[in-house]
C-alpha cells in the first residue's frame, strides 16, 4: 500500500514507512530493488479503485444525471410510456417463445423494415453477412437510437426506450433462430422455409455447423432480450423518480 504523501511508502514485507530514496528497510532489512516489480503492481492495483470510481461517475452522469427535466407534462408523459413498457414488456416476459408472440405483435412490423433493409446495407461483406445483415438491421435500429439519446439529446429517459425497444427486437429474432431446423413460421412472401432454399436463421446455421444449436441459441437470445427489458424498465424508473422528485420540492 502506498502512502498518501508523495515523499513516503511503505515496506512491502514489513509495512513499515520508509522514504522513497531508501535502498533497504530499517527494520526487517529487505532490498527494495528486488521488490520493484511488486511495488509497480501494488501502486497499479491502488490506483485501480480510483479509475473505477471515475468510470461509474461518468457513467452515472450519462445514464442518469444529465436528466435535469422539470416540466410536469413531460413527467406525465414519461409516466405514461413507462407504464407501457412494463405492460406490454410483462406480456413478451410471461409469454414462452415458441408461441412467437413477438413475431405476431405490432412491434414485429415496426421492425420488420429494419430486418430488410440490413440485408441491404450489408450486402457488400459477403453472402453470411447479407444473411445475417437482417437480424442485426433490426437490432442496431434501436442500439442506434440509444446512443443518440444519450450521447446528441442528452435524454436518458428516450434512452431507456430505445433499450426496451432493444430488447423486444432480440425477443422477436428468437422465434425466427429457433424455426431453424422446422422452418415452419411464415416468411415474408407467404410461404416456409421449406418452401423457398430455407430461410435467415436456417441458412446462417447451417453455414456455422451449429443447426443442431437453434433451439438453445433462441432461448439464450430471448433470455438476453428479457434481461435487457428488465434493466430498461428499471433504468426508466429511476430517472422517472428523480423527476418526481424534483417536481415536488
Amino acid at each position: 500500500m502506498i502512502s498518501t504523501e508523495e515523499s513516503t511508502a511503505h515496506c512491502p514485507k514489513c509495512q513499515v514507512e520508509w522514504a522513497d530514496g531508501a535502498q533497504e528497510c530499517v527494520r526487517c532489512g529487505i532490498i527494495f530493488a528486488k521488490y520493484r516489480p511488486d511495488l509497480s503492481k501494488v501502486r497499479l492495483s491502488s490506483s485501480f479503485p480510483r479509475a473505477r470510481s471515475k468510470w461509474l461517475m461518468s457513467a452515472r452522469q450519462w445514464l442518469i444525471e444529465s436528466d435535469t427535466t422539470t416540466d410536469s407534462m413531460t413527467f406525465y408523459g414519461r409516466a405514461a410510456v413507462l407504464t407501457a413498457m412494463i405492460w406490454w414488456g410483462w406480456k413478451f416476459i410471461v409469454t414462452p417463445l415458441e408461441t412467437n408472440y413477438t413475431g405476431e405483435s405490432f412491434l414485429h412490423l415496426i421492425n420488420l423494415p429494419f430486418h430488410e433493409a440490413g440485408h441491404v446495407i450489408f450486402m457488400p461483406f459477403g453472402r453470411f453477412m447479407t444473411i445475417l445483415g437482417g437480424s442485426l438491421g433490426q437490432i442496431l435500429m434501436p442500439m442506434i437510437c440509444l446512443g443518440t439519446f444519450i450521447v446528441k439529446t442528452r435524454d436518458p429517459f428516450g434512452a431507456s426506450v430505445a433499450l426496451w425497444w432493444t430488447a423486444e427486437s432480440m425477443m422477436d429474432i428468437a422465434p425466427y433462430i429457433n424455426d431453424a431446423r422446422a422452418m415452419d413460421l411464415l416468411l415474408l412472401g407467404g410461404v416456409t422455409g421449406k418452401e423457398t432454399d430455407g430461410h435467415d436463421w436456417n441458412n446462417i446455421l447451417t453455414m456455422l455447423d451449429l443447426l443442431e444449436w437453434d433451439h438453445r441459441l433462441a432461448h439464450l437470445t430471448y433470455d438476453v432480450g428479457i434481461l435487457l427489458m428488465l434493466a430498461s424498465i428499471a433504468w426508466g424508473g429511476i430517472i422517472l423518480l428523480r423527476q418526481y422528485r424534483r417536481l415536488s420540492r
